[in-house]
């Protein structure tokens, strides 16, 4: 990867939530998905990635990260939706959703993998390999988190709130692979994560970051592993969630 301009200000936590909320679009061409995870990367780099580098605080800098895109995650209403998918509804509208994410999330995989083969061959580019998948860690778990937002919709159960409050019933959610209830108070991103629910959301994320490790593979085979890995997460997640929305409903 090119050495990111030094002059190049970092951008502040709502250009990073931009970056990020672009990513999580299904059909990004190739190259602009790389431009974005380099983005990220350069950012990242120009703020300072000395936590970045320690095993014991990695994830609790890819946890602050999550949480401070998570309320620049764009969800779709139902209408805006159906409209997006030629009026599907439903089980179809779902299966749609779940898909589109898988793809997105092996699309981030294979980008990532790809770039990190490149800093295999070149070594001094190799420092930027641990924040490179931190990026990556952030990046698939928006696209999960917007996926479990956008199928409350679809089974007609919107997540209430304010942008904070959703980010964090929805970080919840991806967390404990369950459906958001509404009748949980709504508190800020802060609070949550000051509490036991922080422990659950690193334990997730330090999982997830484990199995990125793949990315590291040698060549393009950690750019296909990454991604077939992320795309079988994905889909299981969606299917826990949709499981769980059905109960919901039914309840």
């Amino acid at each position: 990867m090119p050495e990111p301009d030094k002059r190049e200000p970092t951008h502040g936590a709502d250009e990073r939530g931009a970056t990020v909320a672009a990513l999580t679009a299904h059909d990004l061409p190739a190259e602009r998905r790389r431009q974005l995870l380099s983005r990220l990367v350069a950012d990242v780099r120009a703020r300072g990635v000395s936590d970045v580098f320690k095993p014991g605080r990695v994830i609790r800098w890819v946890a602050d990260e999550v949480s401070e895109v998570a309320p620049h995650i764009p969800i779709r209403d139902l209408d805006t939706l159906r409209r997006h998918h030629d009026g599907l509804d439903g089980e179809e509208l779902a299966d749609r959703l779940v898909r589109n994410a898988a793809l997105a999330t092996a699309s981030v995989g294979a980008t990532s993998g790809g770039v990190a083969a490149v800093e295999w061959a070149v070594t001094p580019t190799l420092l930027s390999a641990p924040v490179l998948l931190a990026v990556e860690t952030v990046a698939v778990v928006a696209i999960e988190i917007k996926l479990i937002g956008e199928l409350h919709e679809v089974y007609r159960r919107p997540v209430p709130g304010t942008g904070t409050q959703r980010a964090v019933a929805l970080l919840q959610a991806w967390a404990n692979r369950r459906g958001v209830n509404p009748l949980v108070p709504g508190v800020g991103v802060a609070a949550v994560l000051g509490t036991s629910a922080r422990k659950e959301l690193r334990d997730r994320l330090l999982r997830r970051f484990s199995r990125n490790l793949t990315t590291l593979g040698p060549l393009l085979t950690g750019a296909a592993v990454a991604g077939y890995l992320n795309r079988r997460a994905t889909r299981a997640i969606g299917d826990q969630l949709r499981e769980d929305l059905r109960k919901m409903g039914e309840a």
